[in-house]
């Protein structure tokens, strides 16, 4: 029996049999629904031509005999549509591996797919601090790194989008300035068109910035309500009377777009939520972040998850689309053996980067005639131009190359971290989260 791993492999080595059969159509979709189980959409045309669709039909049963139980009765087995675009609505699409007009479509039970790459946002630059594991201190460096940026004169607007395990603002902000409304309570009144009525009830400033401003917008209000029931819907698309449908992800930038409009930030900070789910899918992919810091441990729980990642983009082929955007965040690292610590940290994350993301570009024939190195570019020339995004281990520049948070008793809380922040000083923070700080900046519009 086949299990749904294998069907990808089984269907591109039927198909690469019957390649010049394929040639006949414009486009193929190889659909796997709910439930894991295949079918074929081509073109209407196709059912229209007898010998086309006999051959089609022919091929599926070849395939249907090699992933049982992943396929569907014969009768049912290829469907037909008017174009690709229509046959593809609704679900995640990506290129078959190895063909130009065979199309993979998964119908998802949720819509975070992590394949949909917005492009980079052109205002205010967007900082999502993300983390495959929970505990690695991920909340309290935004906290630290909005305080500094507000102490150098920016505004910084912080987004709480951890929603299962909101807390963010109470690092940020005393009781007596937590807004009345959240995030959830928006996208809930968004669904029935009243969310201008929370609108100006969910942003709370700071009194923790000197020269600049923190403008903080939390998962839920200063009383939470029936936060459950509504974090249960907040998933939701928004449907239209004309029947248009908006994703989630999609109000949410929505909600994002007004914020800055009414705030002007300098810089915008989102907490996401640790994991590969749905938040944390339209955190990283879906609001056009311009980097994404990526907290790690050393340690295989971590980097197995980054691996799942970072290969779900590269089979994609959105690897291009997000990963300059990237950058390692080394996190809480210990204060014994730190040196030995970073160097098999780096090393752990070179390997996974390497295998996924990065190019695979040969050595230099003897021939070359000059070699260099354009950002992540590597670039040999010897004739023609051999390039690809590609860097050392030790480079410093590079997407693997840790941004290093040291871990600090002062800073191991969240709920005390607003009276710590409230008397700490530049040195301080410098010496615990200086390099992130530094990264972040490094991309602000001064």
């Amino acid at each position: 029996m086949t299990i749904f791993d294998q069907i990808l492999p089984a269907v591109a080595e039927v198909l690469e049999a019957q390649r010049r059969q394929l040639t006949q159509l414009d486009w193929l979709v190889i659909n796997r629904d709910l439930n894991g189980r295949v079918r074929f959409i081509a073109p209407e045309n196709v059912e229209t031509d007898d010998v086309l669709r006999e051959s089609l039909q022919a091929l599926y049963q070849v395939l249907a005999g090699r992933i049982c139980p992943h396929a569907y009765e014969a009768e049912v087995s290829v469907l037909y549509d008017v174009d690709l675009e229509t046959a593809c609505a609704g679900g995640a699409r990506r290129l078959l591996q190895g063909f130009d007009h065979v199309w993979v479509v998964d119908r998802l039970a949720t819509e975070g797919n992590w394949t949909q790459i917005a492009p980079e946002t052109v205002g205010a630059p967007r900082v999502v601090f993300f983390s495959i594991k929970g505990g690695v201190g991920r909340s309290t460096a935004l906290a630290a790194c909005a305080w500094k940026l507000a102490q150098l004169g920016k505004r910084v607007l912080v987004l709480d989008l951890d929603l299962e395990s909101p807390g963010l603002s109470s690092s940020l902000l005393p009781a007596g300035r937590q807004p009345m409304y959240g995030i959830t309570d928006w996208l809930v009144e968004d669904l029935v068109d009243n969310a201008d009525s929370v609108l100006d009830g969910m942003v709370a400033t700071s009194d923790l910035s000197r020269d600049g401003q923190i403008y903080v917008v939390p998962a839920h209000g200063a009383e939470p309500g029936e936060y459950v029931l509504k974090l249960g819907r907040i998933w939701m698309p928004k449907v239209s009377d004309d029947g248009s449908r908006e994703t989630w992800s999609a109000r949410l930038q929505r909600l994002l777009q007004m914020l800055e409009v009414r705030t002007q930030p300098d810089v915008v900070l989102i907490d996401s939520r640790a994991g590969i789910d749905e938040v944390a899918s339209a955190c990283v992919t879906d609001l056009g972040a311009n980097l994404v810091l990526l907290f790690a441990f050393e340690g295989s729980q971590t980097w197995t998850g980054y691996r799942i990642l970072f290969e779900h983009w590269r089979q994609g082929g959105v690897a291009p689309q997000i990963r300059e955007r990237l950058r390692h965040v080394a996190a809480m690292i210990p204060e014994v053996d730190r040196i030995a610590y970073l160097a098999g940290l780096r090393e752990r994350a070179y390997r996974v980067f390497s295998d996924t993301l990065y190019d695979d570009i040969p050595p230099p024939d003897p021939g070359t005639i000059s070699y260099e190195r354009v950002g992540g570019h590597a670039v040999w020339r010897v004739g023609e131009v051999v390039e690809g995004w590609n860097f050392d281990e030790a480079d410093e520049g590079a997407p693997h190359y840790p941004w290093v948070v040291h871990w600090h008793r002062s800073f191991a809380g969240l709920q005390s971290l607003q009276g710590r922040l409230a008397v700490i000083d530049d040195a301080e923070v410098n010496s615990i989260f200086g390099p992130l700080i530094d990264g972040v900046r490094g991309i602000l519009h001064d």
